[in-house]
């Protein structure tokens, strides 16, 4: 039944919802009616007197000034009419901010903007979509190794059996070009170019010139009007190379050299200096010469994996998950995720942490997945892992020559390690909280001994190298992994945690209970363990100050808090550090050959990334996308946005982001946010229906919006009968200021060549806000429900 009928009605019974003796005023109006419609009308009536959380913000959707209104703890942003709506509204709902009242406004806004659009008479230019973003490549390290010039000159462009095309070039370089032709071109892109570089020919006599030199076509791009060649020089003598070296170095100060490449190439860095500190997977290197797995790449967010894996004697036990056979049948059968896929938890006997894990496919092939997914989904400790495997092409070289003449070459014995790793594995953590409750419906009557098989073996030496990235704002001194009871408290609250790591001047530690401390106020520590081995030093009530809080409370950064007095805190892990650096497994290094190897396994990760980050700025009103970063090689989630799409590198995320999803539930929640935060995530599951011409038609819902589980099931049944189901993770958090001193060589060259370029990318960088990316969970997200896989069962 609609609701369109008896909109007078509710409108009529709007006024009168918050008087006291609503109740009979309701039963009198609606005594015509049927119970169902009376039902209908007081449920709808109930939404609107609803409280409302969403932030009302116009100043990018107005043509009028904005103000600041606050609501109790919400800050709105409203034009001269919204207030006055707002005022009206709230007057209705007795000054209270509800759902009635935000739609209400957003409604009086979006009429009153359509009446003014039916004023105007002149036809206005159409404005960009909101949500057409650019893609931005990552990981493209490698510039062509000689410089080119912005140099045009009339061509003629042949192929066999095809008649001659007049054009010209953009761009020239001794061992390539860049070309433009009308777009009706006759040629077969597939097959080599001859090109006539007319004006040359005419002023130098070479025979290669008069003849034609042959080019490869390595990319096009169209406009319609016109394509646009980019051609790799096949043929032509010394004497031609020769020739147009000396005519680029003899033009160079007349014509300005192409730094395209370069910016592209600046551009990648620039964003991934904002995406790497909050990198949530773990990278792990396969070696050779062990045949196993010898390091680790860490950022800031992903030592959570880390620290997750460490048993009681802080030795790591993941070596012991990712065993040499499950690593083996990982990169034996790529095409089979199963083997990709890890369940884990932990059991706590005397002291002892004891790890247990199984893959899908072990669980399938020994019909175990109803007793050990929900056995081990009631224990605190389950963690669902993916596992990603890509091998790794050593011609690509490992080190960053963005710069013409630059060498992608690191010190010899770096360079010796990298040719060591034939994969790259990827660890990520897809463990969600709230699907917990899903895999219980998998619990069988079975008996839990028969887990022991998952058991894994207790490592008692740590197996793989931890590997730091650098960044600019990373700890002055170096951490290491450490674990001792703490007892904190602060005022009258009190909390026990354990550190996992240390440093002189400062900890990370996790609570046994989240508590919200505050970082206005010194925090208060004692270390009872330690004290038996401290003599007469007293480590109790020493000061420190909370930096960040993770994991909701639970993980606490801290700082000593030093004042006139030597802090005694600071002094006691100075010396414990100095006399048994040999025994601790340091989590940072300083020296210039671990930057070089960090450096090197990062250009490795980059070229294989099996997410797509994306970037938001801040722009004059609000904020809004500023671009995804793409990777060198093709993935599934950014090629369903570009479908659809006339440009390349050109995505539409409306699908996605449309209807205040964008405003609601990425960027107000990274506004409030602080970079030294983990990033944290919400999940969507897509309708995907392939339509014809090659279009894709997109159904994007928050999960949390389809409804309780019948429904879940329900849209993913549905979304495989018209096409696909599709289920993302989408992270977000808050980045630092841009890292430019990472960008300082290439922003020079720039700046020489073509400063307002320089400036503009500095700006670009400088305007990003907030990161996060878009990460397919589908396998795991189609594993909560036991009723989709009941063959298996």
């Amino acid at each position: 039944m609609s609701l369109d009928n008896h909109s007078a009605l509710i409108e009529q019974l709007k006024p009168l919802l918050m008087e006291p003796n609503f109740q009979e005023i309701f039963q009198q109006l609606t005594i015509d009616e049927t119970n169902s419609t009376r039902f209908l009308v007081k449920m709808e009536l109930s939404r609107l007197a609803s409280p409302c959380t969403r932030i009302i913000d116009l100043r990018d959707k107005s043509e009028l000034a904005c103000t600041e209104v606050m609501l109790g703890q919400q800050r709105h942003f409203l034009d001269e009419p919204a207030k006055n709506s707002m005022h009206e509204a709230m007057s209705l709902f007795r000054n209270q901010y509800t759902l009635g009242v935000y739609e209400y406004v957003l409604n009086a806004h979006q009429q009153r903007r359509v009446k003014l659009r039916q004023g105007v008479t002149q036809v206005e230019a159409a404005e960009p979509e909101p949500f057409m973003v650019p893609g931005v490549v990552l990981g493209s390290y490698f510039n062509r190794a000689e410089e080119r010039m912005n140099y045009s000159i009339r061509i003629a462009a042949s192929q066999t059996g095809r008649s001659e095309v007049p054009g010209i070039t953009a761009d020239l370089s001794i061992g390539g070009a860049r070309i433009r032709l009308a777009a009706n071109h006759p040629f077969d892109l597939d097959q080599p170019l001859k090109v006539k570089l007319l004006e040359l020919s005419e002023e130098f006599y070479y025979p290669d010139l008069q003849l034609g030199v042959d080019y490869q076509i390595v990319d096009s791009q169209t406009n319609g009007e016109y394509i646009w060649l980019r051609l790799k020089r096949l043929g032509g003598s010394e004497a031609l190379s020769e020739m147009l070296g000396n005519l680029i170095r003899g033009y160079k100060l007349r014509y300005k050299v192409d730094v395209n490449d370069v910016i592209v190439s600046a551009t990648g860095l620039g964003f991934e200096r904002h995406y790497l500190p909050h990198l949530p997977h773990l990278p792990l290197y396969f070696n050779t010469q062990t045949q196993g797995l010898s390091h680790m790449l860490l950022s800031r967010d992903n030592q959570q994996i880390v620290h997750y894996f460490q048993d009681e004697n802080d030795v790591s036990q993941l070596p012991a998950m990712l065993t040499p056979t499950r690593v083996s049948a990982l990169l034996s059968h790529p095409e089979n995720p199963d083997h990709g896929l890890f369940f884990s938890f932990t059991y706590n006997a005397q002291g002892c942490l004891y790890f247990y894990s199984a893959t899908l496919a072990e669980l399938k092939a020994k019909g175990m997945m109803p007793l050990f997914l929900g056995f081990a989904s009631t224990k605190p400790s389950w963690r669902v892992f993916k596992v990603t495997q890509d091998k790794i092409y050593h011609d690509k070289g490992y080190g960053r020559a963005t710069l013409p003449g630059d060498e992608a070459k690191f010190s010899p014995l770096v360079e010796q390690q990298l040719s060591q790793f034939s994969h790259l594995l990827q660890l990520i953590d897809i463990s969600n909280e709230d699907a917990r409750g899903h895999y219980k419906a998998w619990q069988d009557n079975s008996n839990a001994n028969a887990l022991k098989t998952f058991g894994q073996q207790r490592l008692t030496t740590n197996q793989i190298k931890l590997v730091s990235m650098q960044f600019s704002e990373r700890r002055q001194e170096a951490r290491f992994a450490f674990k001792t009871l703490v007892n904190v408290t602060q005022d009258k609250l009190k909390a026990t945690g354990i550190t996992l790591d240390i440093s002189s001047r400062g900890m990370q530690l996790t609570l046994d209970n989240p508590t919200d401390f505050s970082s206005n106020k010194p925090l208060l520590l004692s270390f009872p363990k330690l004290q038996t081995i401290a003599g007469k030093t007293q480590l109790d009530n020493l000061p420190y100050r909370l930096v960040r809080t993770r994991k909701n409370g639970v993980t606490l950064h801290l700082t000593a808090v030093m004042g006139h007095t030597p802090h005694v805190g600071v002094e006691f892990l100075n010396k414990l550090i100095a006399h048994n650096k040999e025994k601790l497994e340091q989590l940072t290094e300083n020296n210039s050959e671990a930057n070089e190897l960090a450096d090197g396994l990062k250009n490795i990760l980059m070229h294989d990334l099996h997410s797509v980050p994306y970037f938001v700025e801040k722009t004059t009103k609000s904020a809004q996308v500023a671009c995804l970063g793409v990777g060198t090689r093709q993935d599934e989630i950014s090629d369903i946005f570009a479908a659809g799409t006339s440009d390349t590198l050109q995505y539409n995320l409306a699908p996605l982001l449309k209807d205040g999803f964008f405003k609601r539930d990425i960027l107000e929640p990274i506004r409030q946010m602080k970079p030294q935060q983990d990033m944290d995530f919400i999940e969507v599951f897509v309708q995907l229906i392939r339509q014809s011409r090659g279009k894709i038609f997109l159904k994007c819902t928050p999960a949390t919006e389809v409804g309780e589980v019948d429904a879940q099931i329900t849209f993913i049944n549905q979304s495989k009968a018209v096409g696909r189901f599709l289920a993302l993770r989408i992270y977000r958090g808050a980045t630092e200021k841009p890292d430019m001193s990472y960008l300082r060589r290439e922003l020079e060259y720039i700046n020489i060549h073509a400063n307002h370029k320089a400036k503009q990318l500095e700006e670009q960088l400088w305007r990003v806000i907030g990161v996060g990316e878009l990460l397919d969970i589908t396998q795991e997200v189609e594993l909560r429900y036991p009723v989709l896989h009941k063959k298996q069962s």
